[in-house]
């Protein structure tokens, strides 16, 4: 038998991370590549920083979110919020899927009829509609989401001139048990208020009450709150069918559901602890098939769902710039991304994730961007390995907002990257230039410098 070579012995320092009572492990793993491109491959032909989208990811999501309800309630209907990401190629994924839009500005609404969306599958929300923007809305057969009585009598005068009636609903806000209330949006439940513009819609004549709409609140961390909510619609809507003789055909419960994100200051990481799409599913539907609506009463469910169904599927990879010791001794990362790109760090406490291999020892340090103002920490406190310039990280979990509340400040705007299913990527929006961020400027003769 042949013998083997010695092997001399040697302790390897193992780094698993702490565990939480929920037996997750928070150790650093390298992320070297996203849905088989590797990180390198990307930033080499994108550009660093760059963020870049999965669409087998999002489909995932909205597939489990749809199924989550529909095998619940039996209508059911998603329509995709916006302003949660409005690049073209995301906002068609989802409208691939079945799902309709839902828009808050004028804005948004033509980016949505740009995107092949039928007029009567646009949701039109938001308190600040100009008269172009509803008649447009209008002679679209869109669904208006009325915010307050002066967009309640803007509508009716301009109904005057119509022979059709606006197809609308109104937005109600209420008291859930979530402090602070969000009470800034809608027609008031607990007051009245929300009664009184029913009862003035249909008593106009002038309209077509369609549904009921609210949106409760954002990252919400509670499913008895939506059934609050639901509760309460479902008893306007029957007052409306037994009080007024009108049925309302759908109710809006809009968005609020969390992703896995971890919120700042949390205890857990959110992975733990936030409520899955079934949870509020189940809270839902179950208020709505036990109010006591006859079975063909039943009115459709609309859900206007955003960051639970992208969040996940958005990545930002960046360059390490520069490691420092601050003057407290703590080790300080400088990044090529800064909080004008990654507005949601001012929100979450992101998972970053080194892109190649490194050395074991850890250290707890902070994360800053190139910006050269105070503000711009990526991450006050987090442990990573020892990396150095040139190196590269993947920030988890950006794919909500980051790409809609931007800022071009001190620098550009990055290049976004879509990778589609059989793992090709796609550039979906090019990296700004100078020239671009210049194209809308004009500068006065007495200004120009002599050339």
């Amino acid at each position: 038998m042949e013998k083997l070579p010695y092997e001399k012995p040697y302790i390897k320092k193992l780094h698993a991370g702490v565990m939480n009572k929920f037996g997750t492990r928070s150790g650093v793993q390298p992320v070297k590549s996203i849905d088989g491109v590797l990180v390198k491959t990307l930033i080499e032909n994108y550009g660093s920083p760059v963020f870049v989208l999965s669409e087998k990811q999002i489909r995932k999501n909205y597939r489990s979110a749809y199924r989550a309800f529909s095998t619940r309630y039996p209508k059911v209907q998603f329509a995709w919020s916006y302003k949660t990401n409005y690049l073209n190629a995301v906002c068609q994924v989802f409208h691939q899927e079945g799902s309709w839009a839902e828009v808050v500005s004028g804005f948004e609404y033509e980016k949505a009829v740009g995107n092949g969306v039928p007029g009567n599958k646009i949701i039109f929300n938001g308190p600040g509609k100009s008269n172009d923007e509803l008649k447009t809305a209008i002679k679209n057969d869109s669904l208006i989401h009325i915010d307050h009585f002066e967009e309640l009598n803007q509508l009716l005068i301009l109904s005057q001139e119509l022979t059709g009636k606006p197809r609308v609903a109104i937005r109600v806000n209420m008291d859930t048990g979530v402090y602070p209330l969000w009470d800034r949006f809608g027609f008031n439940y607990e007051n009245g208020e929300a009664w009184t513009a029913l009862s003035k819609v249909i008593d106009s004549g002038k309209l077509h009450l369609a549904g009921l709409h609210c949106h409760i609140g954002t990252y919400m961390l509670t499913t008895d709150a939506y059934g609050i909510a639901a509760n309460k619609l479902c008893d306007l809507a029957m007052n409306c069918q037994t009080q007024l003789n009108h049925k309302i055909e759908y109710i809006d419960m809009g968005g609020g559901f969390p992703s896995t994100n971890t919120l700042k200051g949390a205890y857990l990481p959110g992975q733990d602890t936030v409520p899955s799409v079934d949870d509020f599913a189940e809270v839902i539907t179950s208020t709505l098939l036990n109010f006591g609506f006859a079975n063909e009463d039943l009115p459709m469910l609309i859900l206007e769902s955003g960051r639970v169904l992208i969040d996940d599927a958005g990545y930002l990879l960046g360059t390490i710039i520069a490691n420092k010791r601050l003057s407290t001794g703590k080790r300080a990362l400088i990044v090529d991304f800064g909080v004008n790109v990654l507005f949601t760090s001012f929100w979450y406490d992101h998972q970053v994730s080194p892109a190649q291999d490194f050395m074991p020892h850890n250290e707890n340090m902070v994360i800053y961007g190139p910006l050269c103002m105070n503000i711009d920490v990526i991450r006050e406190g987090i442990n990573l390995p020892l990396l150095n310039p040139g190196d590269q990280v993947v920030v988890h979990k950006v794919g909500a907002y980051n790409m809609t509340q931007w800022m071009q400040f001190i620098t550009l705007r990055p290049a976004v990257v879509l990778i589609d299913e059989q793992q090709r990527p796609h550039l979906i929006r090019s990296n700004e230039t100078l020239g671009y961020i210049e194209e809308p400027e004009f500068i006065p003769i007495h200004l120009k410098a002599n050339k």
